[in-house]
């Protein structure tokens, strides 16, 4: 191929609102082999069409992440989340156990699990991880990103599939929920809102019915003393931390200003009737 006008490239993502748009046509220029594919990527990245969609990957929290289109991208945010996860596995003994039972529910792409088990193995800690997506594309987009770190990857509706035998065992549940009140969807970038699956966005009237659903089984599946973490708008916090509460998990908000993360962390107490 030859050389592309990479600054007339650069003038067309950034016209069309792409805020880091060098970046973004570097990318693409390296993505295609022939210039008739590289005017078809601009074209439908102008359009709207994730730029992830077209590389086929995300970067998330240093590692490359396969995604595919109908699959939800990992939010570079979304990144508190796993580091909070990882802190809260070391300080919980993990180094004492022969391994970290967790599960990413919600996976997507499994990008969460898939860089928790990653940053805590270089660690010389195992986890035993498990997986688990209602959509269809996303539990083939996880296996291919899951395979190397021999995790399970299941299709179905939150814990449906989840093997009974982990009932009370598990230290980690990573739950990337959809936290978009419903009416606010159609308000969402474009990229976001017509290239993404609705059920990976839509989290109900007020955003927290997934949330619900999972706090409600959370003490089933949590071993004692261990944690559920979900991502939140900041204004949605206070209310996810009320809901954990109402099932029985102590709560807190984490948050990272500068990038403008919110976690809610929900623990099982280690003794009944120990709420914070």
């Amino acid at each position: 191929m030859s050389s592309p006008d990479t600054d007339t490239l650069v003038v067309r993502l950034r016209t069309a609102g792409c805020v880091f748009a060098e970046e973004e046509a570097e990318l693409l220029v390296a993505a295609a082999t022939a210039a008739a594919q590289l005017e078809s990527l601009v074209v439908q990245r102008i359009a709207g069409v994730p730029l992830e969609h077209l590389l086929g990957w995300a970067e998330f929290r240093g590692i490359r992440v396969a995604v595919t289109p109908e699959v939800f991208v990992p939010r570079q945010r979304t990144g508190f989340l796993v580091e909070q996860a990882v802190s809260l596995a070391r300080d919980g003994g993990a180094a004492s156990e022969s391994s970290i039972v967790a599960i990413d529910m919600c996976c997507g792409s499994g990008a969460l699990g898939m860089a928790f088990a990653t940053e805590l193995a270089a660690e010389g800690i195992r986890v035993e991880l498990t997986a688990c997506d209602i959509e269809p594309p996303a539990v083939a987009c996880a296996r291919r990103n899951l395979a190397a770190l021999d995790a399970r990857v299941l299709e179905g509706d939150l814990f449906d599939p989840v093997p009974p035998e982990l009932a009370g065992r598990v230290r980690i549940l990573l739950a990337n929920t959809p936290y978009v009140p419903s009416a606010e969807i159609a308000h969402m970038p474009p990229e976001a809102r017509d290239h993404e699956p609705r059920v990976t966005l839509d989290g109900g009237p007020d955003g927290l019915d997934v949330l619900r659903r999972i706090a409600a089984v959370a003490t089933h599946w949590l071993a004692p003393g261990g944690h559920l973490l979900v991502e939140e708008s900041e204004s949605q916090a206070p209310r996810a931390v009320a809901v954990m509460r109402e099932h029985g998990l102590t709560a807190r908000i984490a948050e990272d200003e500068d990038i403008g993360a919110t976690v809610v962390v929900g623990t099982r107490p280690l003794a009944a009737g120990v709420h914070g």
